[in-house]
């Protein structure tokens, strides 16, 4: 409290005091207890008015107490009804959350998980995916300045997401296993890799990783077919030790159009799950030759990346020529590349300008900006002259042609002159620009796309690093050389652009959610908000048709399913009082991901517990679960002090004092003829 209020109460004591002695003892011959009791009456409650006036105030403590947070993450997914273990979860749940115990030292917080963390609504097990690493980040997060240990419900076998055996909790992790964790011999495909695109005639790549968990050495045939037929196999041998093989196999593109292939590893006797043994793959073969041209008045890294990215495709070719030079004829190139333009390119920046031919343009330390601003082709920079680095974050919104984030932002910064970007025409951005950290608005990879021509733009130099950065990332550089295909895909391609563009994958997994996003614009080629757009999809395979709305999600309409069957599937989206539709086809295949466990992980999960301070116990250790829980000391209920201002004039109860005393004092005068 401060001393000029501490002088203020002190003055309307005194007040007080004074004005009752005025009252009740100034010339009064004789002092009774009456007058004593009236003076006491008056000076009181004159205080306490003043004191109201003065309005000081006045700070309380409070105690409260707060008991420990107890997690209880419970896993959603299909893998657990696969085991046959939803009654026995469900149970286990039910018993930690009604735990009179429990209760009384714990906050219990109850969550189901499968891809994400969700507040527990009801037990399902239908969730597609698991993510166990994000469940327990999340319940860390939400608990950050608490003791708040996690009990995890699982079978340990995650889908998605960080490997959670390495995660390091703050919270101590009570893992329980639910599952058989017998090891079964199991022979399974983990991983197949292959390309999206391929070209009529070519051959593409194939890559399997197949897994064998068991003792005994087995042999088994690897077999990829193509509807129905059989187009490579090969006898695959597996030991304990010998557990783990790649086969790798060219392909042959003979058909155009989207073609859709089986990889199957023949069953061995004695295996349990073999729902592993097969997956789907699917190649879009594309008929088309393309020449490219490089034109540069700098020798520099950037070139021979360009050059052999692009050529990983053998239906392209690339020439790398000097400006100064001239040495090549336009007309024989579907797309040009240019590199760091300057002064140098005023001719044949016309030329593309006045014959509507795509093109790439890449900037850098050698750019001259003054020259390109001039140009109005679309964009110009506000520069200065300072150097910058310019690391990218990808946009998941870009719908321009699919292309997936390939660890874009773990790249090495790109460099070019420092300014802000205006990009004046329609345009589309795959990367913004990330300068020490601070995510912007700037575009490091963009597309104009205007009257049927397309331009891409690059804002810095020093990409060969993204194609090293790539092969570090993914010990491959089939990621950086398919992004690079697929933006040179999208700019050599002279087509004349549609109003409707839709984006849908050519596979999808069962029960999967299938997304479908779809761009319509007007006549001026500017996205339209106002139409109507529905897709109708056909079941080939029981000519089932359903019909869904498309909803209007930020720049562009979006549909969403999860009740399609697996089978082959025709769809059409229309746009509803035009005559524009737009049509293809995908599949959805039998395969469930969270059917392809043989036993539940306990090793991890014990890894788990023991990393993070906790203990893992099975389906049948409730009492031992609880009896951990109880006893550790670690878990104990915190008091905390909270001091609290408040205004004295708040206390109404001040208020009927001071009118109760007031009121005596007056029947007393009045009783004994004082009034």
């Amino acid at each position: 409290m401060q001393i000029i209020t501490l002088f203020y109460i002190f003055l309307a004591l005194l007040l007080s005091v004074l004005v009752a002695f005025f009252q009740y003892f100034y010339k009064e011959k004789k002092n009774s207890k009456l007058h004593v009791l009236l003076f006491s009456l008056k000076a009181i409650s004159l205080f306490l008015l003043l004191l109201l006036l003065i309005n000081p105030k006045i700070k309380t403590l409070k105690l409260e107490e707060s008991k420990p947070t107890l997690n209880v993450l419970i896993d959603n997914s299909k893998s657990i009804s696969f085991f046959k273990e939803q009654k026995n979860l469900t149970s286990f749940a039910n018993n930690i959350i009604e735990d009179k115990d429990l209760q009384k030292k714990f906050e219990i917080n109850s969550f189901s998980f499968g891809q994400k963390l969700h507040q527990l609504d009801s037990f399902t097990f239908t969730e597609n995916e698991t993510n166990i690493s994000k469940a327990i980040i999340s319940a860390n997060e939400l608990n950050k300045n608490k003791i708040a240990p996690i009990i995890l419900l699982s079978d340990g076998n995650q889908t998605i997401g960080d490997d959670y055996e390495f995660i390091k909790s703050k919270q101590k992790v009570y893992p329980i296993v639910f599952g058989d964790t017998t090891k079964y011999t199991d022979l399974k495909i983990s991983h197949l890799n292959v390309n999206k695109y391929s070209f009529v005639k070519n051959q593409f790549p194939v890559e399997i990783l197949l897994n064998y968990e068991g003792e005994k050495p087995v042999s088994s045939k690897l077999i990829i077919s193509k509807n129905g037929k059989t187009v490579f196999t090969k006898n695959v041998n597996f030991s304990e030790k010998n557990n783990s093989q790649t086969i790798t196999t060219n392909l042959v593109s003979d058909k155009k159009g989207l073609q859709y292939y089986s990889a199957t590893i023949q069953k061995i006797s004695g295996e349990k799950n073999v729902k592993n043994n097969s997956k789907n793959f699917s190649v879009e073969v594309i008929d088309q030759q393309t020449k490219i041209l490089i034109l540069s008045s700098i020798l520099h890294p950037d070139l021979g990346v360009l050059k052999k990215s692009i050529e990983t495709n053998k239906q392209r070719s690339v020439e790398i020529k000097l400006i100064e030079k001239n040495n090549y004829q336009i007309n024989d190139f579907q797309l040009v590349i240019l590199y760091q333009p300057n002064n140098k390119f005023n001719k044949i920046l016309s030329l593309l300008q006045s014959k509507n031919i795509n093109y790439l343009l890449l900037t850098g330390k050698k750019t001259n900006w003054n020259f390109i601003n001039n140009q109005n082709i679309g964009f110009s920079k506000n520069f200065i002259d300072l150097k910058e680095n310019y690391q990218a974050i990808y946009n998941p919104s870009f719908l321009p042609f699919s292309q997936n984030d390939i660890n874009f932002n773990q790249f090495p910064p790109l460099i070019d002159f420092y300014g802000d970007i205006n990009i004046y025409k329609e345009h589309q951005i795959l990367l913004f620009q990330n300068i020490k950290g601070l995510q912007t608005n700037q575009p490091l990879l963009a597309t104009i796309e205007e009257n049927n021509k397309k331009i891409g733009i690059l804002f810095g130099e020093g990409i060969w690093k993204w194609r090293s950065a790539s092969f570090l990332n993914s010990s491959s550089f089939n990621e950086f050389d398919e992004f690079i295909g697929n933006l040179i895909q999208f700019l050599a391609n002279n087509k004349k652009r549609s109003r409707l563009e839709v984006d849908v994958e050519n596979l999808y997994t069962a029960n999967s959610t299938v997304n479908i996003s779809a761009i319509y614009t007007d006549k001026n080629y500017q996205f339209d908000t106002r139409a109507n757009l529905e897709i109708a999809l056909t079941n080939t395979d029981t000519n089932k048709i359903i019909k869904l709305p498309f909803t209007l999600n930020n720049n562009s309409y979006q549909v969403y399913t999860e009740v399609l069957n697996p089978g082959n599937y025709n769809y059409k989206v229309s746009v509803k009082g035009q005559n524009i539709t737009k049509i293809g086809k995908f599949k959805i295949t039998d395969y469930q991901i969270e059917e392809q466990f043989t036993n539940a992980d306990n090793k991890k999960l014990n890894k788990l517990a023991i990393s993070s301070g906790g203990k893992q116990f099975y389906n049948n250790q409730f009492k031992n679960l609880k009896e951990e829980l109880l006893k550790n000391k670690s878990f104990y209920t915190i008091q905390q002090s909270t001091s609290k201002e408040q205004n004295l004039i708040d206390w109404q109860w001040i208020l009927f004092v001071i009118i109760s005393l007031l009121t005596i004092e007056w029947f007393v005068r009045k009783y004994y003829g004082k009034i």
